[in-house]
């Protein structure tokens, strides 16, 4: 695995068979396939050419935690700070950057062991030392997967909105969650 000048990981990976990292602009075609394989659910939305140009600014902005396993990489979270979500913030902070996780996936076949987790509380981790207070993430609504990981990590529904563009099945509405700090 390649060794560059990155924060040291905020999580304990260590005791992990999974070895965690910053991604790296040479990361996004990986980043990229792994989201398109294993991303697509129900509950996902996830559109070209917005996917692509979303994994584009990688090194650029936007930035992604992704998780290795045997020189394979297996799980990614993508993160950055943001001002989409000012209607949500607390009176007196609504022009303050807060940060935005973007998409969180697991390969299928190393779910389960808690590694989704792990990338999310890594990304606030990072997003709390870049002095951002508030973050959110945006879900299905019915997606109970997801709920479960963000309420395990700290994130609270704030906002439900229909959104049959994005959300095609069930109740085709959107959970807003807010992550503020201890």
């Amino acid at each position: 695995m390649q060794r560059f000048a990155s924060p040291p990981s905020l999580v304990d990976a260590a005791a992990s068979r999974y070895g965690l990292r910053e991604a790296l602009p040479a990361d996004i075609a990986a980043v990229h396939a792994l989201i398109r394989a294993h991303g697509p659910n129900p509950w996902n939305y996830l559109p070209e050419p917005e996917l692509g140009a979303h994994l584009a600014r990688i090194g650029a902005g936007l930035q992604a935690v992704v998780a290795e396993h045997a020189g394979a990489l297996v799980a990614v979270a993508t993160f950055e700070a943001s001002d989409e979500f000012a209607c949500y913030q607390p009176v007196g902070r609504e022009r303050a950057r807060h940060g935005h996780i973007g998409e969180v996936v697991v390969h299928g076949e190393h779910r389960g062991a808690g590694l989704g987790a792990r990338l999310l509380a890594e990304a606030i981790a990072r997003l709390r030392l870049r002095g951002l207070r508030e973050i959110y993430v945006e879900r299905h609504e019915e997606n109970a997967g997801s709920a479960g990981m963000m309420r395990k990590a700290g994130f609270a529904v704030v906002d439900t909105y229909s959104d049959p563009v994005r959300r095609a099945v069930g109740s085709r509405r959107t959970a807003v969650c807010l992550h503020l700090p201890d």
